[in-house]
């Protein structure tokens, strides 16, 4: 869809679902944006002029982002599958580890081979885990580990999620910091 801002069109994708907020992600393919079944297409446009400078900036970091990437080294099917079996070995023990830490039950654990999220947390407290997270150091699993298990008890990326983020896992800047800027080589792996 199509939202114009000062004479300059954003497209973006939207997806609707019964959620209770709105959010706005950028990545290679574009903007995507996820709102409630009900909210209007004029409030969804608001929140799009509201975030342009954001949506904007992402955009030209991404297009820096892909001038300089380097090659990487494809996975073959055989070299995924043997990620996604340590994945559900490894990963399952951090969240267990984890969720009384942050306080939190949790329902079923997936793993996938996605290209463009390293982890996500349903509603149901359903998480999925991308099994690209192998290939990182320890840290930065545990960093996605509690991230995900925060959002069971704040589904938005407020002050008061990081706070929670932050109590549980005081290096997490840190970790998302090294994700951020070694991540996207990692995930380029899957796509090839």
């Amino acid at each position: 869809m199509p939202s114009e801002i000062n004479g300059n069109i954003i497209e973006y994708r939207l997806m609707r679902s019964r959620r209770r907020t709105i959010s706005v992600e950028v990545t290679d393919e574009g903007v995507t944006v996820r709102a409630p079944l009900k909210m209007s297409v004029a409030e969804i446009d608001k929140f799009v002029i509201d975030h342009k400078d954001w949506i904007r900036k992402k955009t030209a970091l991404l297009d820096e982002k892909k001038k300089n990437q380097q090659p990487v080294e494809h996975l073959t099917r055989a070299d995924i599958d043997k990620l996604a079996d340590e994945a559900m070995r490894v990963i399952p023990e951090r969240v267990a580890y984890y969720a009384p830490l942050v306080g939190v039950t949790y329902g079923r654990i997936t793993i996938r081979n996605q290209v463009s999220r390293w982890g996500s947390c349903s509603s149901k407290g359903n998480l999925n885990f991308n099994c690209l997270l192998m290939l990182m150091p320890p840290e930065v699993l545990d960093s996605v580990v509690v991230h995900e298990l925060c959002h069971r008890k704040e589904m938005n990326h407020s002050k008061k999620f990081y706070a929670e983020v932050l109590r549980v896992y005081p290096d997490y800047h840190k970790w998302q910091k090294w994700l951020e800027t070694h991540g996207d080589d990692i995930m380029r792996r899957m796509t090839g």
